[in-house]
């Protein structure tokens, strides 16, 4: 049985029609004094595929609120699935005192999975701080579906040489094109500096691929590079478009031609479903 979190319905959806499991009825509810209660209805599984983004705070809880449901209602393995996870990037003390928190909150987590899956986290390492057997399901593939056929002589360029290899695998899986990537220094977690890498770009259409587009400041900054450079056309792909604030209109006003993502998070250009890549590992 798939149980679907509240960020991750249609996803959810897709899963259970590729693996050919029904959908779990579940509830979304928030008491007077904020506090979330969530769970799923009369049924009696003997295996809950838990599939929930934690894309803020309360998604955290949510799931783990599922969990915890899944295994009240009599379920002998609970699989977790976290399409998109959040504070997979705090993977280091960054600081005297500070907290690892992808390993605060995998260990939450983990009391109640006896499987987990998550789809491209920033750091594969990640998946280190679970403690039942963990594991990374790769999207990258799926980015190349949504892209136009006729791309000209194009260059899959990612923002930091830690990301092409998912630049690499949307070039295999679309058929042809160059690969190369951008300079990306980190200064803080909203400043971002970008370096000029020496592709030639000049005529041809450029795909920008990330892991993750979130405030998309440093895409947009790629973005204007690119056009400085006079690629043809700038098409934006990831597998994680959160696209927090005003995102798409930072990246629209740099001048992409098309901005594409998965369901991982579940936004108006989530134009691929992540579902067949995670069917394939359950």
């Amino acid at each position: 049985m798939i149980v679907p979190g509240s960020t991750s319905q249609a996803l959810a959806a897709r899963l259970a029609q590729e693996l050919d499991e029904p959908l779990a009825p579940v509830s979304y509810e928030r008491f007077p004094d904020g506090e979330l209660r969530h769970g799923i209805g009369d049924v009696s599984p003997d295996r809950a595929v838990v599939v929930c983004s934690t894309t803020t705070s309360d998604a955290h809880v949510e799931l783990l609120q599922l969990q915890d449901a899944a295994r009240e209602a009599g379920a002998d393995e609970v699989v977790t699935v976290i399409p998109y996870m959040g504070y997979a990037r705090q993977d280091e003390a960054f600081a005297a005192g500070d907290p690892v928190s992808a390993r605060a909150v995998a260990r939450a987590v983990s009391t109640g999975a006896d499987r987990v899956l998550t789809v491209c986290p920033h750091e594969r390492g990640v998946c280190e701080h679970f403690d039942p057997p963990a594991e990374v399901v790769s999207a990258a593939g799926l980015l190349a579906e949504p892209l136009p056929a006729e791309l000209a002589d194009p260059v899959f360029l990612a923002p930091d040489a830690g990301a092409t290899d998912l630049a690499t695998a949307a070039r295999d899986a679309y058929g042809r094109g160059a690969v190369d990537h951008f300079e990306k220094t980190r200064h803080s977690g909203t400043e971002v500096e970008i370096s000029p890498s020496d592709a030639t770009v000049a005529g041809r259409d450029v795909v920008a691929v990330d892991d993750i587009v979130a405030t998309g400041s440093t895409m947009s900054e790629a973005v204007a590079v690119l056009d400085d450079r006079g690629a043809a056309r700038t098409f934006v792909s990831c597998v994680h478009p959160l696209l927090v604030a005003d995102a798409a209109t930072k990246l629209h006003r740099a001048g992409v031609a098309g901005i594409w993502g998965t369901d991982t998070v579940e936004r108006s250009v989530s134009e691929v479903s992540a579902a067949p890549a995670v069917a394939e590992r359950l």
